[in-house]
């Protein structure tokens, strides 16, 4: 198998990360050298995202006895790669997954073979993304839409036509590791 490691899609709230991955998990579903894990949250699976729920107690545990491969804390929610993403992305396999641009810099020193894709669309589609979605913890709109993280992305594909289209460029992306 090819050399593998992590390619981590971050951007901000709305600019259809969850989107874009599910169509290359579609499109990739016969190749087993790609692989997209279930993100660890502390919160209900939900129509937008199909995480494995966590409660707080088990996440604090598994965050200070370093039972996952990288967590974070975002919007009031814990969020984590399973340990086992690690051993996949050493073992060959391509591991693809939704992450906070805070986690980028310590996800490049602890994880193996790191490509960072960032997603975006302008401030008008996420507005309009982030107040049909409904999610509590979108909250204020405003506030939302003015955080900012910098961060160095290998590919930025912006999200603001057709979803295959940006699905096509992580596609590219992904075949090209």
């Amino acid at each position: 198998m090819a050399d593998g490691g992590f390619v981590l899609v971050v951007g901000p709230s709305g600019a259809g990360k969850d989107t874009l991955l599910r169509l290359a998990r579609e499109a990739l579903a016969g190749e087993p050298r790609y692989v997209f894990p279930r993100r660890l949250v502390t919160r209900p699976p939900s129509a937008h995202e199909d995480n494995l729920p966590i409660d707080e107690a088990d996440f604090s545990a598994g965050e200070a006895e370093g039972r996952f491969a990288l967590s974070w804390r975002a919007h009031n929610l814990g969020y984590a790669l399973p340990a086992e993403t690690v051993a996949l992305a050493r073992d060959g396999h391509v591991v693809v997954c939704n992450v906070s641009r805070r986690v980028v810099g310590e996800a490049r020193r602890r994880l193996p073979g790191v490509t960072v894709i960032e997603v975006t669309a302008p401030p008008e589609v996420l507005a309009a993304r982030l107040a049909a979605r409904g999610r509590r913890e979108d909250g204020d709109l405003g506030a939302r839409l003015s955080r900012s993280a910098s961060v160095i992305a290998d590919l930025v594909v912006m999200n603001d036509g057709p979803p295959e289209d940006g699905a096509a460029r992580l596609l590219a992306h992904l075949r090209a590791r």
